[in-house]
């Protein structure tokens, strides 16, 4: 199994990276510059370059081989309105693009709680994300014949792993979860396809692996 993760120098995307690498599968870090490939390297990755900001056809090289494509990236932060477009919605869908152009059907999104929930929108106090996010998924589902599990974790926090998580829980606004449990529950799914699903997730009390067994 042969997995790319775009957006692999991310919180997420680093522990995705090291996860599946320490599993024992083959995995390439899509980096947006080259001074990321170090990390990349160093958690047992290969670096592939993947310009978001480019066109769809220019992320297929970066597909070459692969099995499955994981959506982690983000404009983070620290950047304006304009940049969540850009690579949380429009780079969501050059990606799928790509994926399909590759002939590639596995593709795991990494979206957010309460993403297909306007009224919830406005409480977050970004709403511009959930946005690109809400529209990212429904392009996803609506737009694409690809075997696609999009994961919907609440607030994330950098705790140490739990392996437990509890899925779709209510919509109230008091859990979190670990980077590092998101990530466990993608590796999760790259072992065990969910074509078709989507999951919200939080730390919860059910080991991962029987959660996502659960779901099957």
């Amino acid at each position: 199994m042969t997995t790319l993760v775009i957006g692999a120098h991310g919180h997420v995307g680093q522990h995705i990276v090291q996860q599946l690498a320490d599993a024992g599968e083959t995995v390439y870090g899509g980096i947006r510059n080259a001074e990321q490939a170090a990390v990349i390297e160093k958690l047992g990755g290969q670096a592939r370059m993947v310009n978001l900001m480019g066109t769809a056809d220019e992320l297929v090289p970066a597909m070459k081989d692969v099995d499955t494509v994981i959506f982690s990236a983000g404009s983070g932060g620290s950047t304006d309105d304009d940049m969540t477009l850009n690579i949380d919605l429009d780079g969501a869908i050059k990606a799928m693009q790509a994926t399909e152009t590759a002939k590639i059907k596995r593709f795991i999104m990494v979206s957010a709680m309460g993403a297909d929930e306007r009224s919830f929108w406005d409480q977050t106090g970004i709403r511009p994300y959930y946005v690109a996010k809400h529209y990212a998924d429904q392009w996803l589902q609506h737009r694409t014949d690809l075997d696609y599990t999009i994961i919907r974790p609440t607030t994330l926090t950098n705790d140490d792993p739990t392996g437990k998580i509890t899925v779709d829980p209510g919509l109230d606004g008091s859990t979190s979860i670990s980077r590092a449990d998101v990530a466990a529950t993608i590796v999760a799914i790259v072992k065990h396809p969910l074509p078709q699903h989507i999951l919200t997730i939080v730390n919860g009390d059910t080991p991962i692996a029987d959660a996502i067994k659960a779901q099957a």
